[in-house]
């Protein structure tokens, strides 16, 4: 990973992305408390005394290469509410992955998703120049299947038995995309409903 995917800040009109860091670890302690997150089981939020081990977890795939992290902050309020990571990022092929995202409940339906995937999506594309980003969720997050639908991006199945939680539940993931060739109207969609939500 190069200094300069370290430090990237991607701004909004309502969030910043701002690279993650350890600095971050307490607003974020405070951010998950919000609709106590990491008791949606189908989700892979951490609990409060966690959130250290899982920003460690994001910069250790960041310095392999990886993933980029970012930590979400509402310019409204100037509170971080949430993280979120460009990941699985597969040079080869020139395509990867936006996931580990989560807010604050209070960010629900704000439109901060929205603008923040905007942000990842418009990098991704148009920096990058990726073919395509993918999406990933639990098949029960009804919640994010929705919102994954709303950014655009278009369902490529379902891997059944695909990952083993730590419960010990098989989970099936539903698999969703944007290629880049849909990428210029998925924008001007985005860009649409977010300036009619302000």
């Amino acid at each position: 990973m190069t200094a300069t995917t370290q430090d990237i800040f991607l701004k909004g009109n309502r969030v910043n992305l701002e690279p993650l860091s350890r600095e971050h670890i307490p607003a974020m302690e405070i951010a998950v408390t919000d609709g106590d997150l990491w008791e949606l089981w189908f989700t892979g939020v951490p609990r409060p005394e966690d959130v250290s081990a899982y920003v460690d977890k994001a910069l250790a795939m960041q310095a392999e290469g990886t993933a980029i992290a970012f930590a979400v902050r509402d310019k409204c309020s100037g509170d971080i509410v949430g993280c979120t990571r460009i990941c699985n990022w597969e040079r080869p092929h020139n395509r990867l992955e936006i996931g580990y995202t989560w807010y604050a409940k209070r960010c629900w339906q704000t439109g901060i998703n929205s603008e923040s995937k905007l942000l990842l999506m418009t990098y991704a594309f148009e920096t990058l120049g990726v073919i395509a980003v993918e999406f990933r969720t639990h098949w029960h997050n009804h919640r994010s299947r929705q919102a994954i639908s709303r950014l655009g991006a278009r369902q490529d199945g379902v891997l059944r038995n695909h990952r083993i939680t730590q419960d010990g539940i098989r989970r099936d993931t539903v698999v969703f995309s944007i290629l880049d060739s849909e990428w210029a109207a998925v924008k001007h969609d985005l860009e649409f409903r977010l300036q009619r939500h302000a």
